[in-house]
Formats: C-alpha cells, structure tokens, sequence
C-alpha cells in the first residue's frame, strides 16, 4: 500500500507516505489501488481504496485539488470545505472539478491531510516540523520548470515556516524519460540538472535531479524515496501502462 511511509511521531508530528498500485480494490488497468482516474475507475473503488489509505495512515480528513500542471498553490487552510467526506474525488472534467484548480496544497491545520495525485509525475512533500506548515506539491516536466516548488516554498514562507524538508516520491528517472531532443534541450537550458540520456543513449530530462537542485537552491533539506515508476511493477506509470494507468498518491499530514 505505501512504497514509503514516515509515521508522524518519528518525523517531529509531521506523516509522510507515497503509496504504490497494491492492496486495493480496483481492476483492469488502474488495479489494485487506484486513488484517481475517477474518469475510467468506479467511484466505489476509489471510495474503498482510500478508506485502506485512512486507515493505515490513521487519518480521516484529506484535501486534494484538481491538478493542471501549473504553478498555483491553494491554502486547505479556512476554504470552507468538507474535507472528511469525498470531496477529493474530481470528476476528471476540466473546468468542471470541485476541487481547487491548483499544482500545491499548503496547510498548518492539525488533523488534516493533503495529497497529490501523480503516475510518472514527481510528488514533493514539504514540512517545516518545527512550525507545523506543510504541503504537497505536483511537479511534471511543465510544473518543474515554470516553478511549482519555488512557488509551494513561497506558499509555505508566508503563512510561517522558515527551515523546509522535502521529500521527493517516485517518479519516472532520467534513464527513462526519454523525450524529443529539442525538449530535452530547452529543459536543461532552464534548468541544467535535468540533463539525462536514457539507458539506451537517447535524450531525457531527470526530473528528480531538476527538483532536488530547485529545492537545494532554495535552501531546502531533500530526501530521495523516488524508485522509478515506469521500471517499477508496483507503481502505477502512465508511460509504462499507458492511458488506463492508475494514480498513486503523495500524502502528508499533522498529527499534532
């Protein structure tokens, strides 16, 4: 169910968890734990899957929002909404959701839980333990570079944290990820860390490498826990699956 889990009371009150594609009760190509793709998933599934994921996280409210590969960041904080029913589930229609329109949730209320959704796409959990501020941020190749995490640190600077952590979940690797060779250029041009080959010779971008030197720049403690999800079985990859992949999940929460 988690390919990494922290337990709260080992990381200063702060949980941390990326979950993989096991243990859940979904079929076909987004099996077994499915926790998006509401477009092609029963939303019973979805329902009973992220009832395991509450359950073995001892949680009960999670916040999520309708991610765009964009750079905006929503405050879970007082947005009115009921986040311990299943308000997290989007209809998968653009412009339709009932989820904030964002790529970061921030939050620094005790109890509740935020999440991002990714399948190659790279999960970022931040936490400033010490002032209880902490977020989920969704960081694809377009997020990356236009600067989702300077903007979730930003975020997070602003409603009191001052030292960072991050964890970064898995994620395609940069032997992996291969792209055209002008993307790949124009990324490292941006962003030079993410220069990568795949592992047959042909261009990539290292998006894990791009996110660890953003979030050091910005003086932020990293943590890899990124296995590659297209060279991993048990993690949903929509490269490696194709369009019926399934959603894992970045998760944190305060358990103060």
């Amino acid at each position: 169910m988690f390919a990494t889990m922290i337990d709260p009371t080992d990381n200063g009150g702060i949980g941390v968890g990326f979950t993989d594609r096991l243990g859940g009760v979904s079929t076909g190509t987004t099996g077994q734990l499915n926790l998006g793709r509401s477009d092609i998933d029963e939303i019973d599934h979805l329902r009973q899957n992220m009832a395991l994921v509450r359950r073995a996280a001892r949680i009960t409210r999670i916040a999520a929002v309708h991610q765009v590969h964009g750079i905006d960041v929503h405050l879970a904080d007082g947005d009115g909404r009921d986040w311990s029913g299943d308000a997290w589930i989007g209809d998968g229609a653009p412009g339709k959701s009932r989820l904030p329109v964002a790529d970061a949730i921030v939050s620094t209320t005790p109890g509740l839980a935020l999440m991002i959704r990714v399948a190659d796409c790279v999960p970022v959990i931040f936490a400033d333990q010490e002032r209880g501020v902490f977020a989920a941020a969704h960081a694809g190749r377009l997020g990356l570079l236009a600067g989702v995490l300077p903007a979730t640190a930003q975020a997070m600077h602003e409603v009191g944290a001052r030292q960072l952590s991050a964890w970064i979940g898995p994620h395609i690797c940069g032997a992996c990820y291969e792209v055209p060779e002008q993307m790949a250029h124009d990324a490292a041009c941006q962003l030079p860390e993410t220069r990568a080959h795949t592992s047959w010779g042909t261009p990539a971008i290292d998006l894990g490498a791009g996110a660890a030197a953003q979030l050091q720049r910005l003086g932020v403690e990293v943590h890899r826990v990124d296995p590659c999800t297209f060279t991993t079985d048990t993690l949903f990859s929509h490269r490696g699956d194709g369009p019926g992949a399934g959603r894992q999940i970045g998760l944190v929460w305060s358990a103060r």
